[in-house]
């Protein structure tokens, strides 16, 4: 392989106008990158350690670093490779996926250097995190790249071969389409798990530092303060010098 072949970016397929990647193995890696993520937010959550969230974060970056230069090299992809390797592969174009993990790379310089360079306790970092989770789920569970439609919206040329073929103009089949009762379901399902949701961080007994960290975030300020009280309330009365 010589040099300029080296940093070209994506892969020649022919019956393709622009060099691709397989979405089957961008997707496996994913899945892959979001098990690892939830598992260092939740180790940090409930066992109060960042260790994890180190390693992980650290193997985030260069993983992202490598996509941006040269995705054929990139540690993640390859193991998405493995898993997927018998299965037809689905071209997307290369550019909006490297838009898209640049963004990804964005995201994750800053969670490296507040967790692995200068470790600073800040609720930004698991904002950050939570986004990251949010964008590894559409992109493995379904196939929807957030990143390649911001890139559809910012440049005059629209990117072509997405995943799903989304890109391309055309008609959705009608096993695609909701009936009334369809979109009432999903509706009222969507609603329910919001609602359950909500219920199980406020109403139920916290019983775990996860559970009792999440129910404050979703408590008002006055429900906040009347816990507080309870609080005084009760160390007032069980305090044994009254």
């Amino acid at each position: 392989m010589n040099f300029k072949e080296f940093f070209a970016y994506g892969e020649k397929v022919n019956g393709y106008d622009v060099r691709v990647l397989n979405e089957r193995e961008a997707r496996a890696a994913a899945g892959i990158l979001f098990v690892g993520a939830f598992l260092a937010l939740m180790n940090g959550v409930m066992l109060g350690t960042a260790v994890l969230s180190k390693y992980f974060v650290t193997f985030f970056t260069i993983d992202f670093i490598i996509r941006v230069i040269q995705p054929r090299y990139a540690p993640s992809l390859l193991l998405g490779r493995f898993f997927v390797q018998n299965q037809i592969p689905e071209y997307v174009g290369a550019t909006q996926k490297r838009f898209a993990w640049g963004l990804g790379l964005m995201l994750a310089l800053p969670m490296f250097y507040y967790l692995v360079i200068d470790f600073q306790p800040n609720p930004i970092k698991v904002f950050v995190c939570i986004i990251c989770l949010a964008l590894l789920l559409f992109e493995s569970a379904f196939s929807i790249c957030l990143g390649c439609k911001i890139f559809n919206l910012l440049k005059k040329e629209q990117a072509t071969h997405c995943p799903g073929g989304v890109c391309e103009i055309r008609q959705k089949e009608q096993i695609q389409k909701f009936t009334p009762i369809q979109k009432a379901i999903v509706i009222i399902t969507t609603l329910i798990a919001f609602y359950g949701t909500y219920a199980y961080f406020t109403k139920l007994e916290s019983r775990t530092v996860f559970v009792k960290k999440m129910s404050k975030l979703f408590l008002s300020q006055k429900a906040l303060d009347e816990l507080e009280y309870q609080k005084q309330l009760k160390e007032f009365e069980d305090d044994d010098d009254f």
